[in-house]
């Protein structure tokens, strides 16, 4: 088991997870049946309005949100992009656009370091040289409650300083449905089961008080489809809860894609590098 030290620049909190919902625009939060995801709204602090990179589609604001830094700079600028289409700015030792998990992992190489994903382009944009743990969930179509159990059983055996869960699905019934349809609320209340399957194995951990929890997304859609500039495309929702977070607490200013891995910095007090434009959403913190 990981033995995370304290270093004396304390960070807010030994364990971060962070769970990314594919496609769950801002727009279905009021209406959406996820009592789990309210109940860490309600106890931390949220905002609806973060709004994607464009185009507003998922690897490049997938890669936007772990790299700090929009597509013109990592380059990595279409939905499916596995290499950077334009050359990074800067690359760090593993010939990858600097992540908040090589971060983490270059200033405490003892931290331990997950990625649990269905959609196996996620693995091409958060630096697998800085994970301990790398898991595409092949089986998810079959199993779609896969993904929450590999995630519950490594947080029990493991105890993260930080991991991410990507899941697909409600980009998947988007797509084959619709956007804002009963099919789409339909897969959200499901996945909120799993946010919470999740949570309390956080808390089955023993991790709790040492633990903030972040979902969002990385972009949301419209009708079938997502890529264009419509706000129920572009804006998705940021849920911040756990230690050293304020209760209750909507966050009014601007937020971006790339002020999650700022924001991530931030809570382990990682020095974040100059190519980086995010920030940290610090309103969100108790003083």
């Amino acid at each position: 088991m990981n033995t995370y030290n304290i270093s004396a620049a304390s960070p807010r909190a030994k364990h971060v997870i962070l769970i990314g919902l594919d496609g769950w625009g801002a727009y279905s939060v009021s209406k959406a049946e996820m009592p789990n995801v309210k109940k860490l709204m309600d106890d931390g602090s949220y905002t609806l309005k973060k709004r994607s990179v464009l185009p507003s589609s998922s690897a490049v604001n997938w890669a936007s949100m772990f790299m700090g830094a929009g597509p013109e700079l990592h380059g990595y600028t279409e939905w499916y992009s596995k290499t950077p289409e334009l050359p990074s700015r800067e690359v760090n030792k593993n010939g990858i656009f600097p992540t908040v998990f090589s971060l983490l992992h270059e200033s405490d190489p003892k931290a331990e370091i997950g990625c649990i994903y269905e959609w196996e382009t996620i693995r091409c944009l958060v630096d697998t040289f800085a994970l301990n743990y790398d898991k595409h969930v092949s089986e998810a179509e079959s199993n779609p409650a896969a993904a929450a159990q590999y995630a519950a059983d490594y947080i029990k055996k493991a105890h993260p300083n930080l991991l991410a869960v990507i899941i697909d699905n409600p980009d998947h019934v988007g797509h084959a449905t619709g956007h804002d349809t009963p099919e789409y609320y339909a897969v959200l209340k499901e996945l909120d089961k799993y946010v919470g399957q999740i949570v309390n194995a956080v808390k089955e951990a023993g991790m709790l008080d040492e633990t903030i929890f972040i979902v969002t997304a990385d972009h949301g859609g419209i009708n079938k489809g997502h890529g264009g500039k419509t706000m129920e495309e572009m804006e998705t929702a940021f849920i911040i809860s756990g230690k050293n977070i304020k209760k209750g607490h909507e966050i009014t200013e601007s937020m971006m894609q790339f002020d999650v891995a700022s924001t991530i910095a931030h809570i382990f007090k990682l020095e974040q590098p100059q190519v980086w434009i995010g920030q940290p959403v610090l309103s969100a913190f108790e003083k």
